[in-house]
C-alpha cells in the first residue's frame, strides 16, 4: 500500500507500505478521506511541533474516516463495508488519569500521527490502516469527508468543556484557523451570548462570519480595534487562544476580563515563550489548556450526522492522495485555505 511519510521539514515522500491485517482484534480500514491538521503541518514545514521533533520517517494523520475491509475474528460491532470515522487515540484505561475520567492525558496514549513519543506513533495518511475496534465509529448519513471533521471537532468540543458554563457569556476566539472556526461554533452550540473571533487574514475572518461569528477582527490591519471590543464589553468572559502565538495568549490575558478563563488551545512553540504572566496574578485569571480531547468523539459523530453543524465552509480543497505534498503545501497558505482534505 501507499504511505504519507514525514522525512523531515518539507520532505514528504509516498512510500510503499507493507499492508495491514486485522489481527484478532483490529479493524482494517480503507482509509477515504483524512483533513490536514495544524500539527501534520508544523511537521511538514518544521519538522516538529512544539517540544515534538521528527526522529525518524513519520506517517501522518489523525483525522480520517474510510471503510471497513476486514475484521477480526473477536470483532463483533463491524462488518465489512461499513463507513467509520476513526478516534486516532487509544488510552490504556489504567492508569490515574484514565481513571479520572481524562484520557487524553493517559500516562501509555497513543495517539495517531505523533513524535510526541519514541519510536513515534504513525498515522493514518495511507491507503489502509489497522485500528482498534473501540476507535471505530460507524456513520450511515455523511460521507467520509465530512466523517472525518470528527476528530478536529471533538478538539473544540473538548476546549469548549473545559471553558465551562458557555450561557450568555462574551466569548473570543483568538485564531480563525480551522479549530478556531469549529470553536466559534462549539461556542454557540453552548449557548454564548456574543463571539468575536481575531485573526491576520481576512478571508478566514469572512468564513467566521459566515458560520456566526457577532464580531470579526483582523488584528493586522485594525490598530486598537480589539482592545475597543474588550472595552466596550468590560472584558471577554471565555477567551480561547487558537493561534498558538505568544501574541495571541498575551492580548487574550489584556482582553479577558478580571476574573475570566483563558483556554489555551492553540500549541504554542517549543521552549519557553515570552508572557504577561504577572497579569494573570492581578487579574485573578484561570488559565486553562485544552489538549487534544476527552470523551467527546461520539458526540462529535452524532452532531455531524445530524447536522448540528455545517463544516462545509471550512473545506477550502480536497487533493487526491498522488498530489499529497501539493496538498499539504496549500494547506500552509492560510491566506488561500482553511481545511485541505486529502481523498485516499
Amino acid at each position: 500500500m501507499k504511505a504519507c511519510v514525514i522525512h523531515g521539514a518539507k520532505d514528504l515522500r509516498l512510500e510503499q507500505r507493507t499492508p495491514p491485517s486485522p489481527g484478532e482484534t483490529g479493524v482494517v480500514v480503507r482509509v477515504r478521506a483524512g483533513g490536514i491538521c495544524g500539527s501534520d503541518i508544523h511537521y511538514f514545514k518544521d519538522g516538529r511541533v512544539g517540544d515534538f521533533v521528527i526522529r525518524e520517517p513519520l506517517v501522518p494523520g489523525h483525522e480520517i474516516a474510510g471503510e471497513v475491509t476486514a475484521v477480526g475474528a473477536s470483532v463483533s460491532t463491524l462488518l465489512p463495508g461499513d463507513t467509520v470515522a476513526v478516534h486516532p487515540g487509544r488510552s490504556c484505561g489504567r492508569c490515574p488519569r484514565c481513571r479520572e475520567g481524562r484520557p487524553n492525558l493517559c500516562q501509555a496514549v497513543f495517539y495517531m500521527g505523533s513524535a510526541s513519543k519514541f519510536p513515534h506513533m504513525q498515522g493514518g495518511f495511507c491507503e489502509t490502516v489497522t485500528v482498534d475496534e473501540s476507535q471505530c465509529h460507524v456513520v450511515r448519513s455523511i460521507d467520509a469527508t465530512v466523517a472525518a471533521f470528527a476528530e478536529p471537532l471533538s478538539v473544540a468540543l473538548h476546549a469548549a468543556h473545559r471553558a465551562g458554563n458557555l450561557m450568555g457569556q462574551r466569548v473570543l476566539v483568538i485564531g480563525a484557523g480551522p479549530i478556531g472556526q469549529l470553536v466559534l461554533l462549539a461556542a454557540r452550540r453552548g449557548g454564548a451570548a456574543a463571539v468575536t473571533v481575531t485573526d491576520l487574514v481576512d478571508a478566514s475572518l469572512a468564513t467566521a462570519r459566515r458560520l456566526g461569528a457577532d464580531e470579526v477582527i483582523n488584528v493586522g490591519t485594525e490598530a486598537g480595534a480589539l482592545e475597543e471590543a474588550a472595552r466596550r464589553s468590560g472584558g471577554f468572559d471565555v477567551v480561547f487562544e487558537v493561534s498558538g502565538a505568544p501574541a495571541g495568549l498575551n492580548a487574550a490575558i489584556d482582553t479577558v476580563r478580571p476574573g475570566g478563563v483563558i483556554v489555551q488551545v492553540g500549541s504554542l512553540p517549543g521552549g519557553a515563550s515570552p508572557v504577561s504572566a504577572n497579569r494573570i496574578m492581578a487579574k485573578e485569571l484561570d488559565l486553562r489548556g485544552a489538549f487534544r480531547f476527552g470523551n467527546v468523539f461520539a458526540d462529535a459523530v452524532s452532531c455531524l450526522e445530524r447536522g448540528v453543524f455545517d463544516v462545509s465552509p471550512i473545506i477550502t480543497a480536497v487533493v487526491p492522495m498522488v498530489d499529497a505534498a501539493e496538498a499539504f503545501r496549500m494547506a500552509t497558505e492560510r491566506g488561500k485555505h482553511l481545511k485541505v482534505m486529502i481523498a485516499f
